[in-house]
């Protein structure tokens, strides 16, 4: 079997998978099943994937990259408030998780899908809507533990909705936990943004990038300096 047949067989076996996953759920993803499905021999299915686990964790690949994918495009696109873009892109992942529970139950199952290229471009959008914030001086903590809380509390948010019953859902959990994440990470509204040291640090280290003048070598001796600088200003106590 040539290499571009054995990828369109691959192709197929995911495409078949993926719509029993989505119409019935993960139970009905057998390799029975999806070789009926696909039109395919079920020995093929264990010669192209392994075994039923490995087959489940390139349908949730193919899922969620189709998903991604349009993320990126969307997160290009965007240039209006970057507080905003960021809320209505929290709104629109927590959405995609709960319509496809067992896509995400895949995804956050410890030690699968760790290297998977869909998760790690995934992150890179969430980081650059950050990015954006930070640019604008209202990031009060570092870029990382900003992006490190939004994903911690979308997953927890996902997993409490997905574990009440669909028609008992608690409509305004993602927001309340949104809101509670922004009062964390953002510089207070009555509070003028370049008057705070660490949303001017965040900022500049966010910008570093667009510093022509600056060798790598100094971008990269100033980052380390502002890294350390964020990290003691975040860490202070408030009083």
């Amino acid at each position: 079997m040539s290499e571009s047949t054995t990828a369109d067989t691959r192709s197929g076996i995911v495409a078949a998978a993926a719509h029993l996953l989505r119409t019935s759920g993960a139970k009905a993803v057998t390799t029975r099943a999806v070789a009926q499905e696909a039109g395919v021999p079920p020995p093929t299915i264990f010669r192209l994937f392994g075994d039923k686990d490995g087959l489940l964790e390139a349908v949730a690949e193919h899922v969620l990259a189709d998903y991604v994918a349009t993320k990126a495009t969307k997160a290009a696109g965007e240039n209006g408030d970057p507080v905003e873009d960021l809320r209505a892109a929290w709104h629109a992942h927590i959405a995609f998780n709960l319509a496809n529970p067992d896509v995400f139950l895949l995804l956050v199952a410890p030690g699968r899908l760790r290297n998977s290229p869909a998760t790690t471009d995934g992150a890179e959008v969430l980081r650059a809507r950050v990015a954006r914030v930070a640019a604008a001086r209202l990031l009060k903590v570092s870029q990382a533990r900003a992006v490190d809380m939004f994903h911690a509390a979308g997953t927890g948010a996902t997993l409490a909705l997905l574990a009440q019953p669909e028609d008992r859902r608690d409509p305004d959990l993602a927001t309340a936990m949104l809101d509670a994440v922004l009062g964390e990470i953002l510089t207070s509204a009555s509070v003028r943004p370049d008057s705070e040291p660490i949303a001017l640090a965040v900022a500049l280290k966010a910008a570093l990038p667009e510093f022509p003048a600056l060798s790598e070598a100094e971008r990269t001796l100033l980052a380390e300096w502002l890294t350390r600088a964020v990290a003691e200003l975040q860490d202070r106590p408030q009083r």
